[in-house]
């Protein structure tokens, strides 16, 4: 017969059955992450880091639960019941604190259930409610200057028009063959996947919305909106164009400017038999980057999913920054906005991001992983190497595991040293746990631009 389990049962006492129910519960949404970033150390640190959450995240890989992996862990340090539930009811999981303590908190739950059903929901990815969840502070708290549009105000003023039909038939019925193979599909981004089309001679690339799991068609349509919106109020040399879209079909559809030299993610990989990007070609995509980042904070604007399948390059090579539906506007940027949702791709998200807080340094570290790939020309995350994520091999570098010389990209023939050694410590910058402690956008594309106007003088 099992113990009953009580407040200050300690974790480590829990029986496999009971570890196997939570992880049922916070498994499938990645719910344990918000309970790992607010374990504390005793003085008052966090006890996980990025690092920490990624090595979770790879039990999943290999058949293992995440949850359960944090709970041995944590229950290690004489942690207890009581402190799990208080985790767990602070970031709303109310059902898995109810399955560890039914009797003593079904009255709090009950009142915590009332509160989250009559304040306002918080959609996926986009519109954040404007409650800060319970338990939470943050430094500061600004309204959200990017909530759902009304109907009447969403009027596309600016942009082309277009039927569902007609952008149907210039793509071939949305044909899914690859381009290279003679079809239409281009790839796949945030929420939809991308086709190539020609209107009026012009080459264009348009984006096809598509429902996902676990996302409503209000909430996608709400994206295509938001994107929309974005677009409407950010001109720049390194921000892909928006032409027009269509709004009357069974998808949502965005018609941007083509680039026709792909993702930068793409070209770091040589995909299609492409050639390898020299370094002075890296320096100037970096730089292009920054440069279209700092026109966004400095415009107000975070876009939450930095990343090198979202850096677009034309025919020149010059870096257009795509993909802004899950982007946010923020009335003061120096503010931190907690959310209930967190958006963006993992292998990019900055420690703060993980646990919810919307921060235009979390962009900077997002760029900081970028820089490492444009160094090492490796993907962000490989099932297949050790470490699993490109921002771990950091801390092998930086333990003298391996040499930056041996972290370069091999493909690379015209680097020297002295420009990568000065963009990896600017990445390393960028990458620093602390989001206080990271350069301003401004910052870092002014450091960019000397490495390479030093590439460029060699």
């Amino acid at each position: 017969m099992s113990k009953t389990i009580t407040p200050s049962t300690y974790v480590r006492n829990l029986n496999h059955g009971m570890f196997r129910k939570l992880a049922d519960f916070l498994d499938p949404q990645e719910d344990w992450k918000k309970i790992a970033v607010n374990i504390q150390k005793p003085s008052g640190e966090p006890r996980y880091n990025q690092f920490h959450l990624r090595r979770f995240e790879q039990q999943a890989a290999i058949g293992k639960s995440p949850t359960s992996e944090l709970l041995y862990d944590w229950g290690t340090t004489n942690c207890t019941v009581g402190d799990l539930v208080d985790i767990l009811v602070q970031n709303q999981l109310l059902s898995s604190a109810s399955l560890l303590l039914p009797g003593k908190w079904n009255l709090v739950i009950a009142v915590l259930q009332y509160a989250v059903k009559e304040a306002p929901v918080a959609i996926r990815d986009s519109q954040e409610a404007q409650t800060i969840p319970v338990g939470r502070t943050v430094e500061s708290y600004a309204p959200d200057s990017t909530t759902q549009p009304e109907e009447e105000d969403f009027d596309g003023q600016g942009f082309s028009r277009f039927s569902f039909q007609e952008l149907r038939k210039l793509t071939c019925n949305f044909d899914e063959r690859p381009v290279s193979e003679g079809g239409n599909k281009l790839g796949e981004g945030g929420f939809g996947v991308v086709y190539r089309a020609c209107i009026d001679k012009k080459v264009v690339a348009v984006k096809k919305l598509t429902m996902i799991s676990d996302l409503s068609l209000e909430e996608l349509k709400l994206q295509f909106k938001q994107e929309i919106q974005a677009m409407k109020m950010l001109k720049h040399e390194n921000l892909v164009e928006m032409i027009g879209f269509s709004y009357d079909g069974d998808h949502p559809c965005l018609v941007f400017d083509y680039m026709s030299n792909g993702s930068l993610l793409d070209r770091l990989a040589c995909l299609d038999g492409t050639p390898p990007l020299p370094w002075s070609k890296r320096c100037s995509i970096a730089v292009g980057t920054a440069r279209g980042i700092e026109y966004l904070h400095t415009n107000h604007h975070i876009h939450r999913d930095i990343k090198s399948g979202n850096i677009l390059l034309d025919k020149m090579f010059v870096a257009k920054i795509s993909d802004f539906g899950l982007s946010r506007a923020s009335a003061k940027l120096t503010s931190t906005v907690m959310t209930e949702t967190i958006v963006g791709t993992t292998a990019y998200m900055s420690p703060e991001a993980l646990r919810g807080e919307i921060t235009p340094k979390s962009d900077i570290f997002s760029f900081g992983v970028v820089l490492l790939e444009i160094i090492s020309g490796h993907p962000p995350v490989d099932e297949n190497r050790d470490p699993k994520f490109l921002v771990s091999w950091k801390d092998e570098i930086e333990d003298e595991e391996i040499s930056l010389e041996e972290f370069v990209d091999k493909k690379i023939k015209d680097w020297d040293f002295s420009s990568v050694e000065n963009m990896y410590f600017l990445a390393s910058q960028c990458l620093n746990e602390r989001k206080n402690k990271r350069p301003e956008m401004k910052e870092v594309h002014e450091q960019l631009e000397d490495i390479q106007n030093c590439t460029s003088a060699l």
